[in-house]
């Protein structure tokens, strides 16, 4: 039987604004994470990126000059990569500058913007979104660190999220990979150097799940996937939940009391362990399911029994 846990809330996003769709939670170091809003209500095209001390319970909060689809900390202090809109560039969190690099993405369709991402070396893997999650236009990009390219790998995606990327038995890397409307996990053979994607295999089918595959990152063996499930309708708890990659089987589930929209996991070395971290949202709430979800756009935490390798938990962007 796979394990329950609850996880707790914290007392994180203390604004409407910032409670309506946080996600991409990220470890820093040990109690601290970063995280962004994506935006600060329905109607509000920008959003922030966030800076949050688990031992003070502190968050700093830094507007954005759009809406951000993923931040991740770069090698110099201070600085953070960050896909906000269509853009790519490098936010400084001291000086509240921002530097766009690359622009244009999915500038031959209408409606999206970057959604989540990844880096691995000095590459970012990220993906876009059709903001009616309707339209298989959205992108799946690499933008190459060795030569500074943009190369689109899909162009067919609806709500491009949870990546990760995996070394296989022979040593080449796969992309693990969320098109959210499918409710399916996938993989694919990547080549970096070539720019080229293979053909996707399912990993975890969650076709007839009524909650929708969000976020994701491995386990620090890599043996797993944990993937926080976004549940569009009322219920009690959300979910987050660890799975076998080689068998599909769920090992454990996390729970969100009063947050049934759960958006992205992050694990943490905090206190005496690894601690797992959950977003979760309010996006499209109506005021009466509100009522009834108290704990909705809280961030939660959660323990594990994963065991700490000691490597780092997230890769820094070289710049």
């Amino acid at each position: 039987m796979p394990q329950i846990l609850d996880a707790q809330p914290l007392p994180v996003p203390d604004t409407a604004a910032l409670r309506y769709l946080p996600e991409g939670p990220i470890p820093l170091g040990t109690s601290l994470v970063s995280w962004v809003a994506i935006q600060h209500g329905a109607d509000i095209a920008s959003g922030s990126l966030n800076l949050y001390n688990l031992t003070t319970g502190t968050n700093r909060s830094h507007d954005l000059p759009g809406r951000p689809g993923f931040a991740f900390p770069c090698d110099s202090d201070d600085t953070f990569v960050v896909g906000c809109e269509r853009s790519l560039g490098i936010y400084n969190t001291a000086k509240n500058s921002w530097q766009p690099f690359c622009d244009g993405i999915d500038d031959d369709v209408d409606n999206t913007i970057i959604n989540d991402g990844l880096v691995h070396g000095d590459n970012l893997i990220f993906g876009t979104k059709d903001l009616e999650f309707a339209t298989r236009k959205a992108g799946l990009y690499l933008y190459r660190g060795s030569d500074k390219q943009l190369i689109r790998l899909r162009d067919d995606q609806i709500c491009s999220n949870g990546k990760a990327i995996q070394t296989d038995s022979s040593g080449g890397l796969r992309l693990i990979d969320i098109d959210s409307p499918t409710r399916q996990v996938v993989s694919y053979r990547i080549d970096i150097d070539s720019g080229s994607l293979g053909e996707p295999e399912v990993v975890i089918n969650l076709r007839d799940d009524p909650a929708v595959p969000d976020g994701a990152i491995l386990t620090p063996d890599q043996r797993g996937i944990i993937v926080s499930m976004f549940r569009p309708e009322f219920a009690e708890y959300g979910e987050t939940r660890l799975y076998d990659l080689s068998s599909g089987e769920l090992k454990c589930t996390w729970r969100t009391p009063g947050s049934p929209q759960n958006t992205c996991p992050a694990l943490v070395r905090h206190g005496d362990g690894l601690k797992l971290l959950i977003t979760t949202a309010v996006e499209h709430m109506a005021p009466e399911i509100q009522e009834k979800c108290p704990n909705a756009g809280q961030l939660f935490l959660g323990d594990t029994d994963l065991q700490d390798n000691g490597q780092p938990l997230a890769p820094r962007y070289p710049i």
